[in-house]
């Protein structure tokens, strides 16, 4: 038995979070969850996250939702898998700078652009994204650091950041550049990745 339960379903942001469980290689058990009334509008459910949002998780009867916060949560929690750079460490500054870059500017941009939500120039100043090409010039700086945004060491910020980048090149948020793509196939180029994607699409088939 687990003390690690992991709320999700595979059409949502919860394949991000499933990634970052397969990383840490610890026992959880899944609650895949239909949405509406039955699933994600339970009362059940409702107790665990009032918005009715998925992704969540709960250890140990801890609460933890927000998918960059259930990032930094379990990386913090299980620090000898690696993936956070530790007090002190050189590339603790970039974890907490570009985790919540990704989940705060990265995320509202590609979100004004796929909703075709134009920011005027003289006001771009009064959105915490700026705009949209500010954005991505930061990510760019961001990707300097080395193979991943802490330098050598890959951490829970290149989960989330590699995903969303994969997401906004795949449906057009994000256009493709070689340092994106890179990255991206990088990051992606893990067992833990491919594991927890396989389980999203075999559960897909299994109710198609």
């Amino acid at each position: 038995m687990t003390d690690l339960i992991f709320y999700t379903n595979p059409q949502s942001r919860g394949r991000i979070a499933h990634w970052m469980l397969e990383e840490l290689n610890e026992p959880y058990q899944i609650q895949w969850l239909d949405y509406g009334p039955a699933g994600t509008r339970s009362e059940a459910y409702l107790a665990v996250n009032p918005m009715g949002k998925i992704p969540a998780i709960t250890h140990a009867g801890i609460v933890v939702t927000e998918t960059p916060a259930i990032l930094a949560y379990l990386a913090a929690r299980f620090p000898d898998k690696g993936l956070y750079p530790g007090v002190g460490a050189p590339g603790l500054a970039n974890y907490y700078r570009w985790l919540f870059f990704a989940a705060g500017p990265l995320e509202q941009s590609i979100t004004a652009s796929a909703m075709g939500w134009e920011v005027p120039t003289d006001r771009k100043g009064t959105v915490g994204f700026g705009s949209h090409g500010e954005v991505l010039n930061a990510i760019g700086l961001a990707l300097q650091q080395g193979p991943y945004v802490c330098g050598e060491q890959f951490t829970a910020a290149d989960v989330y950041l590699a995903s969303h980048l994969h997401w906004g090149m795949t449906f057009g948020g994000i256009p493709r550049q070689p340092d994106f793509e890179s990255y991206v196939a990088r990051a992606t180029d893990r067992p833990a990745y491919h594991k927890a994607n396989q389980i999203n699409e075999d559960r897909l088939a299994a109710t198609a």
